[in-house]
């Protein structure tokens, strides 16, 4: 033995070149050839942990448990050493179309196979190819959550070119969400609101989508609310018009200071409507009995359309109760 190691010995030393050469070639030869085999497709059964989240009304966004999903596949073996290494890790997270989802008691949901078919990829990876899905129904348990409906209120700033102005207010679709949480986070809230925007240079109505601020503890049925705002081009109106008292009881009077109010209307164009043959300004007898000092905001009937907004000038007008 000793000679044979001598022999291989001497053989290395006078011909080191050559044989660093010919393991550097088989080093290459064996690292091409476990490239190749790895990269073929091949058939396997694999088995992913997954736990489940989705939008579900009434329970918690995340399944409480994780269920195991097992499919024969075509993978590389690139992806089966990559998923063996995973079955070994923490559940894979799935989001989950509601509609997939099937309620079996009060906070156990499940899916089919067929159903999991669509699942494929975010299940086992993006070059997975399904062969068969061996699983036939998986189950999620998600604990019921208190909720409740609140209203969206859009934060947002616009500006308009000149003559241009907004016709109503800003809306929002969905104009309200229902929010899932624990008492403790819950209870304090009466309404969410969206991410601030701004709006400029407009002289077109504007459309688009905005997030809503996420709120410590909460999630919400909708994360994102679309939005429009109506835009008009407008002629400002100028005219003078009594303000009279409204709703005043028999025998008393209603006395107004100043008399006469001017008032700015905006009205689209082209202008199809009379603003003082069709508008009265008015302080209702209520208004002044509550008021304080019988410092009173007039108002009018609803606007004919046409008339987008209007001011007044006084803002505030003096009120003093008569006799008859």
């Amino acid at each position: 033995m000793s000679r044979l190691w001598d022999r291989v010995r001497s053989y290395i030393e006078h011909n080191g070149r050559d044989t660093a050469i010919f393991l550097m070639s088989f080093l290459l030869a064996f690292s091409i050839w476990l490239i190749h085999n790895l990269s073929l497709y091949y058939n396997e059964v694999v088995t992913v942990p997954v736990k489940a989240r989705s939008n579900l009304d009434g329970h918690t966004a995340l399944s409480s448990n994780d269920s195991p999903v097992q499919a024969r596949l075509r993978l590389t073996g690139f992806d089966i050493i990559s998923t063996r290494n995973a079955m070994n890790r923490k559940p894979v997270i799935v989001d989950f179309v509601p509609a997939d989802l099937h309620k079996d008691g009060a906070e156990t949901f499940y899916l089919t196979g067929s159903e999991l078919n669509h699942y494929v990829q975010a299940i086992f990876g993006d070059n997975a190819r399904l062969e068969t899905m061996l699983s036939d129904t998986v189950r999620f348990r998600f604990p019921v959550e208190n909720s409740k409906k609140v209203p969206v209120m859009p934060v947002y700033t616009a500006e308009f070119r000149p003559q241009y102005t907004a016709v109503g207010e800003l809306r929002v679709t969905p104009d309200s969400v229902t929010v899932y949480g624990e008492p403790m986070h819950l209870d304090p809230i009466d309404r969410v609101y969206t991410k601030p925007f701004y709006l400029e240079n407009l002289r077109v109505s504007a459309h688009g989508r905005v997030h809503l601020e996420e709120t410590h503890g909460l999630r919400m049925s909708a994360n994102v609310v679309d939005y429009s705002l109506e835009v008009s081009r407008y002629v400002e109106i100028r005219v003078n018009l009594p303000v009279e008292g409204r709703n005043v009881p028999a025998g008393r009077s209603l006395i107004i200071y100043p008399s006469v109010a001017q008032v700015a209307f905006r009205c689209a164009f082209p202008v199809t409507v009379d603003p003082s043959q069709s508008v009265r300004l008015y302080i209702d007898y209520s208004d002044f009995t509550h008021s304080m000092g019988g410092k009173c905001i007039p108002r009018t009937d609803a606007l004919p359309p046409g008339i987008l907004s209007y001011t007044v000038e006084p803002q505030v007008f003096d009120c003093v109760e008569g006799v008859r």
